[in-house]
């Protein structure tokens, strides 16, 4: 019987990931944890706090449960982290090292750990960005990305590990905050229509970048790590695509159902680091390898 241990798992993917991770497994066989208790007192499920810097207690989690996989989806995302580099390093590159090394000591059957569209810089190809091509980012997230990836793929072939992670784009979901995410604002801005009726938008009107709804990168998680480990040729991480807009397009659908609803655009530093990430993306390497059933709702 599988046990699964999600770390980071009140965040944006976690808190949508853990409860369909908890229809498979029974909300016994997965154990959420983060460096932070939940809002409330009635979690739905086990929930346990976790520094994932903290190398020993992440195994005798592991040891304690039983642990047979790992979703490690703790990090400083891309805005947070351009305010503390440092910290974006520990927690992004020395948790990750952690896991993976408890993960190989304790024969852990499978670990999954998000990558991002960030991996890719202004010398990237901006339109249907291949799954290989020049990665070369300027943003500390996008470092440790990059990094993180070539950490998995040696993981994969040095010790015969099996790590599998997906090039996530902007995910746009309604069951979290916003959690310091350049393309955070996707969220954000229908938070705000409904409390305020405003929103101060930090990137300019026409700046389209590649997104997901919420429960298509659920889905495209569990399919990843429920595919045959022999059809998965990408030992570091799959581009995943969904649909590209901008902000004005966001909002001229929210204006539909809002008439009311104010927008202003006052780019800041999340600007530059948008900038510098693709248009669109190729994900044909992911729909080529999961056995041709892999497509995401949201296209079309």
């Amino acid at each position: 019987m599988d046990h699964i241990l999600v770390t980071g798992s009140l965040g944006q993917l976690g808190s949508e990931l853990v409860p369909a991770l908890q229809v498979k497994y029974g909300r016994i066989g997965v154990i959420a944890t983060d460096n932070h208790p939940p809002a409330g007192d009635d979690y739905p499920g086990q929930f346990h706090l976790l520094d994932v810097l903290n190398k020993a207690a992440i195994q005798e989690t592991i040891e304690k449960y039983q642990i047979t996989q790992i979703y490690h989806l703790a990090a400083i995302l891309s805005a947070n982290a351009e305010k503390n580099p440092a910290l974006a390093w520990r927690i992004n590159m020395d948790g990750l090292l952690n896991v993976l090394e408890i993960a190989r000591e304790a024969g852990i059957s499978k670990v999954f750990w998000p990558s991002s569209i960030a991996v890719f810089g202004p010398d990237s190809p901006k339109t249907h960005t291949p799954q290989n091509t020049l990665m070369n980012p300027n943003t500390i997230y996008g470092i440790t990305k990059v990094a993180g990836e070539k950490l998995c793929a040696y993981y994969n072939e040095k010790f015969d590990m099996d790590i599998r992670s997906l090039r996530y784009p902007g995910l746009v979901g309604y069951k979290s905050l916003p959690g310091g995410g350049t393309t955070d604002y996707a969220v954000e801005i229908y938070h705000q229509a409904a409390r305020s009726g405003s929103f101060t938008c930090p990137l300019a009107e026409n700046t389209a970048l590649p997104m997901m709804y919420m429960p298509d990168a659920v889905r495209a998680t569990l399919e990843l790590m429920a595919a045959d480990k022999k059809s998965l040729c990408v030992k570091t991480s799959y581009n995943l695509a969904g649909i590209s807009f901008a902000p004005k397009e966001i909002y001229a659908a929210i204006v539909r159902h809002c008439p009311d609803f104010m927008i202003a655009y006052s780019p800041d530093f999340r600007q530059q680091i948008a900038a510098s990430w693709p248009d669109s993306i190729d994900d044909s390497a992911a729909q080529k390898d999961w056995n041709g059933k892999w497509r995401t709702i949201s296209k079309g």
